[in-house]
């Protein structure tokens, strides 16, 4: 139980805190807490996702569209395949598997490498490799796991429809939004969206009237809309 003590661990310490695995383990320990944490209960495994702007056809690029950083990372996440999985699961395993291709990086290349500047751009370059191998092997393993969480979700709208959310973010209208949905837990972070012009704001009581699949993301009417009983079209 003693073996991380030895002397002889010295050099795992070594690999583990120089640059860039360094980067990895800090991550690595980030998301070891979180999945602690999410194990007592106090936080749901869902808590690190946020909405992102709905994107129709394919991202311009062209700065001149006025593309915003949600929009580029959305498109990352879909071009290396990390989407329909929660992002702290994406996080989790690119942390450890960039940590291992890391490790092992700077255990057998880098004692030929000499100390300077030299060692650092390989640092770098090494850290870009790996966290874009790290990407493509995380969508790999979470292949499997899509149609599990999409079950999972699919079980989740027949008692979330027609329930009462508190919006979270600064506004919720007909292209973004979030909600809190109570569930004697942690929460539910859903995507939501108005019908047709109406504007919500943080602290508003909303139900979730529909659930449009293609999109993820819930339809939204007020609370005193609903219970009126009266939706203009």
């Amino acid at each position: 139980m003693f073996i991380f003590l030895v002397a002889e661990m010295d050099p795992f310490y070594l690999n583990i805190t120089s640059f860039p695995t360094v980067i990895f383990t800090f991550m690595l320990a980030l998301s070891t807490l979180f999945w602690l944490v999410a194990v007592l209960g106090f936080i749901d495994i869902e808590v690190l996702d946020f909405d992102l702007p709905d994107l129709d056809g394919q991202l311009d690029m062209n700065p001149d569209t006025g593309l915003s950083s949600p929009d580029a990372l959305a498109g990352l996440m879909l071009k290396f395949g990390l989407n329909s999985v929660p992002v702290t699961i994406v996080v989790s395993l690119i942390s450890l598997i960039g940590w291992f291709l890391c490790y092992y990086c700077v255990h057998f290349v880098f004692p030929y490498i000499p100390e300077g500047f030299l060692y650092y751009l390989a640092g770098i370059a090494v850290f870009v490799g790996v966290l874009i191998t790290a990407a493509l092997m995380t969508s790999v393993v979470i292949r499997p796991l899509r149609p599990l969480f999409k079950n999972a979700q699919t079980q989740s709208v027949k008692y979330i429809v027609g329930q009462t959310a508190v919006v979270r973010t600064s506004r919720v209208d007909h292209e973004f939004g979030e909600a809190l949905l109570e569930d004697g837990g942690a929460g539910l972070i859903l995507k939501v969206r108005t019908i047709g012009e109406a504007r919500f704001s943080k602290g508003d009581r909303v139900v979730l009237f529909e659930y449009v699949e293609a999109n993820n993301y819930y339809r939204v009417i007020s609370e005193q809309e609903f219970v009126g009983g009266t939706l203009d079209p």
